[in-house]
């Protein structure tokens, strides 16, 4: 666990972090190990001197008298709702239980995030590779080739010429268009690191019709996840849905989290309500009413978490396998285009000569 830190500011910690020190903490509570002895052997077991640094001070202000969700907040790096549930976990004795909860909770999470990096970066990566291609052919390759019209008496025209005239501005002008792909390289950063671009982000592929359901579904899989755990916590239905549903960043599916909301305050059950909001499709529906039935929510709703998990893997499998080939086909393409509008003129030329 690390904690990296820019002007002194905490920074908070990533889903993979908090899953390891919810891992850790709930392997030595349950083992009967007291709060402060476990903050201890985490203390030593840390990979970095930052995360030495912060379970530091968590510990020396437990052992000064506060609480561990007091300890925690004081830390600056931990989110609210798992301040909340610690919180809770203390005062109705199940912490151990808690954190082993919050440690799938964000290690689901943290698998989700991977998935949708990997389906953002890897085309990002290939287009950016594409344009290396054709840059290196359109500016290197093509004047050799004007060389050897110029020797035979002759000069590019048509498609040839605009390309080689292309390829002359890419390289007058080479600073530029590196400096625009260096701010696009900056901007993937900063929505990979900034809360505020990552809900946008959401929210635009919540209603692009191409991501819509995929978004959908990754929201849907971190509300279950959450309902799951906070229930399981001993939060009412309400106050669940209250506090699971800042977590969501996708706007359009918080709009349905509000419907279900006031259906539930209308005394409508949570399962028919999460239905007729649309907040589960009608298959997870009917599972999460059997649930409910069977006073096992949070139980179900951890089934229907992980079976959304499987679907978004899916999704983004099948996505990446579309992608792939399509972006080679069109690098292939484009690659083709350009040495057949040069070649095709000079062997007619070498036909004449010959």
């Amino acid at each position: 666990m690390s904690n990296k830190q820019a002007n002194n500011t905490p920074q908070p910690l990533n889903n993979f972090e908090i899953s390891t020190f919810s891992s850790q903490m709930s392997m030595m509570l349950s083992a009967g190990i007291t709060v402060s002895e476990a903050l201890r052997l985490v203390e030593q077991d840390a990979q970095t001197d930052e995360g030495k640094e912060l379970v530091s001070v968590i510990y020396n202000s437990v052992e000064k008298g506060s609480t561990l969700s007091q300890a925690m907040e004081e830390s600056g790096v931990f989110p609210r709702y798992m301040l909340d549930m610690v919180h809770l976990g203390q005062e109705t004795g199940k912490l151990d239980s808690v954190f082993s909860s919050l440690a799938d909770y964000y290690d689901r999470n943290e698998s989700i995030n991977s998935g949708i990096r990997q389906a953002v970066t890897y085309p990002f990566i290939m287009i950016a590779m594409m344009l290396c291609v054709i840059i290196v052919l359109v500016s290197k390759v093509l004047p050799v080739f004007s060389d050897v019209y110029e020797q035979l008496g002759t000069t590019m025209t048509g498609v040839s010429a605009t390309i080689l005239n292309a390829g002359g501005a890419l390289g007058a002008y080479s600073v530029i268009f590196i400096s625009i792909f260096c701010l696009f390289v900056l901007g993937y950063v900063y929505v990979n690191e900034s809360p505020k671009a990552k809900e946008f982000v959401s929210d635009l592929g919540a209603k692009f019709f191409l991501t819509r359901n995929l978004f959908d579904k990754i929201a849907a899989g971190h509300f279950a996840s959450g309902m799951a755990l906070a229930i399981s916590s001993g939060f009412p239905t309400t106050d669940a849905i209250n506090m699971v549903e800042q977590l969501i960043n996708n706007k359009e599916y918080r709009k349905k989290i509000t419907l279900c909301k006031a259906l539930v305050g209308e005394g409508t059950s949570f399962a028919d309500a999460a239905v007729k909001s649309n907040v589960f499709s009608g298959t997870y529906g009917r599972i999460i009413a059997s649930g409910y039935k069977s006073g096992m929510l949070d139980q179900v709703m951890n089934k229907v978490a992980a079976k959304y998990e499987e679907e978004i893997d899916h999704e983004i499998g099948k996505f990446l396998s579309v992608i792939e080939p399509t972006l080679v086909a069109v690098l292939s393409l484009v690659v083709g285009l350009i040495l057949l509008s040069v070649m095709l003129p000079l062997m007619s030329i070498i036909s004449q000569i010959g």
